[in-house]
This record gives structure tokens, C-alpha cells and sequence, in this order.
């Protein structure tokens, strides 16, 4: 899944998603509308996650520590989040 600034992320990749632009001469219908804003609901989560990295300052400046720490790093930087968040489902699979 990717943002409609990754356009030509499709020739590299067949699997990937990006949302439908519209142009002056074709904008876009209704269903398509939907699946944009299907794409972008599913992409929001993942977005705010990297936020929440990038307050470390490990992803948002360039590493200039050892590199084979790097993955210990991250690993613990990550576990510091997911004890932090609490964890998100989809609607429709909420847990009583």
C-alpha cells in the first residue's frame, strides 16, 4: 500500500496498491472514491506507527552508530511502542 506519490511503484512491485488519481478531463466516480478511502483507512495505522518511530530520531536522521546494532535498535524501539499502544482492530472484529 502506498500513497499516490508512489505511482510507478507498480512496475517494480505487481502486488502494490495506490489510490486512483483524478485529471481535469476524468475525474473520478463514486466507487472509486470509496476505494480510495478504503486504501487510505488501512494505510492511517501504519502512517501514525511511523510517527511514533520517528519521535526516536533512529529512522529520521541518518544512522551514524555502528550498523550491525542497528536491528537491536529498532527491535527494542519497537517493543517500547507496542507496550505503549494499545492495539488497534477493525471495526467490525472488536473483542467484548
Amino acid at each position: 500500500m502506498a500513497d499516490s506519490g508512489y505511482q510507478g511503484i507498480q512496475k517494480i512491485c505487481n502486488n502494490a496498491e495506490t489510490p486512483n488519481k483524478k485529471t481535469k478531463l476524468h475525474p473520478l466516480s463514486k466507487e472509486e472514491k470509496k476505494e480510495n478511502n478504503k486504501l487510505s483507512s488501512k494505510r492511517i495505522i501504519i502512517e501514525q506507527i511511523n510517527a511514533k518511530i520517528k519521535v526516536f530520531k533512529i529512522t529520521k536522521y541518518p544512522y551514524r552508530n555502528r550498523r550491525k546494532r542497528f536491528g537491536l535498535r529498532m527491535n527494542l524501539i519497537c517493543a517500547i511502542i507496542n507496550l505503549d499502544t494499545i492495539p488497534i482492530l477493525p471495526k467490525n472484529n472488536w473483542i467484548l
